[in-house]
C-alpha cells in the first residue's frame, strides 16, 4: 500500500496539478485510511463497502465534522480510481456510498463600510504600511485565496493591461485590478518592497520585513491586527474579503458566470452560494409592498 499511496500522491501532484495545500490534504486523509487498514489488519485491495462504512461511522465516533468524513472518503474514492486507472484493481469499494450531508455555512461578509474602514487602517508612511494597504487592497480587488496571493511573483503583476496572473493551483486566470489597489501595489512595489528584499533575484511578490516569501500565517496576523484597530467585532479572515469581494460584485450587477472565473471556481454551484446575499433585503421589501403579506 505505501508503494501505491506515493504513486498516488505523484500522480495528484504531477498530473492533476493539486495546489501543495490540497495536496496535504489528501495526503493527510489517505495516511489515516491506511493506518486503519493496517490496525485493523485489512488488505485494501480487497476492501468491501461495510468495511469502508465502518471506517466513516469509526471517524464519526471520534468526532469528526460530517465535512471532515465526507472529504476523507472523496480522497479514498479518488484513490480507489487511481488503483482502477493504473489496472491495479477492477472495481470501485466506494462507488455505492454516499458522503454524509454537509451543512453549507453561510459565508461572512464584510459590508462596503467595513471594508473600507478596514482598508484604510494601514498608513503609509513606512515600507510595513505600504505594504499592508497593498496587500489588503489586493486581496480584496481581486478575491484570490490566500494561497494563491503569497505564491504571487512579481512577473505575475502586468502594470500596464492592470491584471495579476494566477498560475498556482489548477485554474489558472487572470484578475482585473482596480485603480485604487493598482496604485497601492505600485507604489509598494515601487517604494517598499525593494528596501524590504535582501537578495534582488527574489521574485516572491508580498515579503515580510525579513525579506523573505510572506506566509499563510503572516499574512492571517497582518488582517487580524488591523481588524482590531478597525474596530470591527465580526470575525475578519483573508477568505472572509474573498466573499466579501464576491458578494458585492454580484450585488452591484456582475453576473455569477464572471464572478466564478475570477475566483476560480471549478464548478459554478461553489459560486452560487453568493446568490443569498443578491437580495438580501428582498423579504423587507415584499412584507412592506404586499397587500397581504
Amino acid at each position: 500500500m505505501d508503494k501505491q499511496i506515493k504513486l498516488f500522491l505523484e500522480f495528484l501532484q504531477n498530473d492533476k496539478k493539486l495546489s501543495n495545500n490540497t495536496l496535504q490534504s489528501y495526503k493527510r486523509d489517505i495516511l489515516q485510511y491506511q493506518t486503519y487498514i493496517d490496525k485493523n489488519k485489512l488488505n485494501y485491495l480487497k476492501i468491501d463497502e461495510e468495511q469502508l462504512n465502518k471506517y466513516l461511522k469509526n471517524l464519526s465516533k471520534v468526532g469528526k465534522k460530517p465535512s471532515t468524513i465526507s472529504r476523507n472518503l472523496a480522497t479514498i474514492r479518488a484513490f480507489y480510481q487511481f488503483l482502477i486507472r493504473t489496472k491495479k484493481l477492477k472495481k470501485d469499494p466506494t462507488e455505492s456510498i454516499h458522503s454524509p450531508k454537509v451543512e453549507k455555512k453561510v459565508p461572512s461578509v464584510l459590508t462596503a463600510k467595513e471594508v473600507e474602514l478596514l482598508l484604510n487602517q494601514p498608513s503609509n508612511i513606512d515600507l510595513k504600511g505600504i505594504r499592508d494597504k497593498a496587500m489588503l487592497e489586493f486581496a480584496y480587488a481581486t478575491g484570490m485565496r490566500v494561497t494563491e496571493i503569497i505564491s504571487l511573483d512579481v512577473t505575475d503583476v502586468n502594470v500596464e493591461e492592470s491584471y495579476v496572473a494566477c498560475n498556482s493551483g489548477s485554474n489558472k486566470r487572470n484578475i482585473p485590478l482596480g485603480s485604487i489597489s493598482l496604485q497601492a501595489l505600485v507604489e509598494y512595489m515601487e517604494k517598499a518592497r525593494p528596501v524590504l528584499i535582501k537578495d534582488e533575484n527574489d521574485k516572491a511578490l508580498f515579503v515580510n520585513i525579513n525579506g523573505k516569501r510572506l506566509t499563510r500565517q503572516g499574512f492571517w496576523k497582518i488582517v487580524k491586527f488591523y481588524k482590531e484597530q478597525a474596530h470591527i467585532d465580526k470575525d475578519i479572515t483573508p477568505h472572509v474579503l474573498r466573499h466579501s469581494f464576491a458578494t458585492h460584485l454580484l450585488r452591484n450587477g456582475a453576473d455569477l458566470k464572471s464572478i466564478q472565473t475570477m475566483l476560480g471556481h471549478s464548478d459554478i454551484s461553489s459560486t452560487q452560494v453568493y446568490m443569498q446575499f443578491k437580495n438580501e433585503n428582498l423579504k423587507d421589501i415584499y412584507n412592506k409592498a404586499h397587500p397581504r403579506a
